[in-house]
């Protein structure tokens, strides 16, 4: 299945995408697309639905994020070889865990907003994991028994923030207002075979990037949650982004390239969908 949430910011109604792509309306069944709605339990009956008797949505309403009240949102640095070494940082021996605040969680096709007086905003096309089962050392043999599904996300960050300016942490880089777009979809593990074997892309102004594959990764989603459910307690409708391969902005030759208002960005992973942003200046927000 692919679950989505559509509808204004802070307003919106659970919904599905059908076998031919139509947007269908989920409300009847459930409340919104959160952990209770992708518990192994609510899968299963959501998948008996008939979605044909589904209400078809109208128009072309706004995605939001395709998780909601996630809990924990973390991520995972360096995730791949290439990447690490254009940043000219070791390759990790253990993953290099940090996280990105609840805040930044926005739709994946609303406007990144540059941070105040920020000038080194950059790019990463990530691989979403989302938990759909309470997780607690965990066997990475049976770590994918504990995923609801997969999605695509963008871990924007601001390098100046994160290197300089975090005093050795990546918070302050990572969890900038708009710095998370989710989705559009949530896919649901059985419509993803593999998940180490899916390309993924990012453009900037229509010029490529990155062009990758999770087949890269350091480490693999059921390592990275095996690894991640000895130190906490994973819990349904948390979302761990997995690491970007090479391609960044602050790893271009010879100068890094950084994004400024009026940049768009389009990315995507293959069968997660696509996102499109317009980068726009800094406003206050009330």
């Amino acid at each position: 299945m692919k679950l989505v949430r559509y509808g204004p910011a802070g307003r919106e109604k659970p919904g599905l995408i059908d076998a031919d792509g139509k947007l269908r309306d989920l409300s009847r069944k459930v409340k919104d697309i959160d952990g209770a709605a992708i518990s192994p339990s609510s899968l299963a009956l959501l998948r008996k639905v008939d979605t044909k008797r589904l209400p078809l949505v109208k128009g072309r309403p706004r995605i939001g994020a395709c998780v909601a009240g996630v809990g924990k949102f973390l991520a995972i640095g360096l995730n791949y070889v290439d990447h690490a070494k254009e940043t000219g940082s070791p390759i990790p021996e253990h993953p290099i865990v940090f996280f990105k605040t609840q805040t930044c969680i926005q739709g994946p096709n609303d406007p990144i907003m540059l941070p105040k007086d920020s000038t080194h905003t950059d790019w990463e096309v990530e691989l979403g994991v989302v938990i759909g089962r309470r997780a607690r050392y965990v066997d990475e043999k049976d770590a994918l028994r504990y995923v609801a599904g997969y999605c695509l996300i963008n871990d924007v960050s601001e390098r100046d923030y994160q290197i300089k300016k975090g005093g050795g942490q990546w918070g302050k880089g990572k969890g900038c207002d708009t710095f998370g777009p989710i989705g559009p979809w949530l896919v649901t593990t059985d419509e993803v075979k593999d998940p180490q074997s899916l390309k993924m892309w990012l453009k900037v102004n229509g010029q490529t990037k990155q062009n990758g594959s999770t087949g890269t990764m350091i480490f693999g989603v059921a390592r990275l949650v095996a690894d991640l459910s000895r130190y906490m307690t994973l819990e349904p409708g948390d979302v761990i982004t997995t690491g970007t391969p090479p391609g960044v902005g602050m790893g271009h030759k010879p100068e890094p390239v950084y994004l400024k208002a009026g940049d768009a960005i389009e990315l995507g992973i293959d069968g997660l969908g696509t996102q499109t942003q317009k980068v726009v200046a800094y406003k206050a927000r009330r």
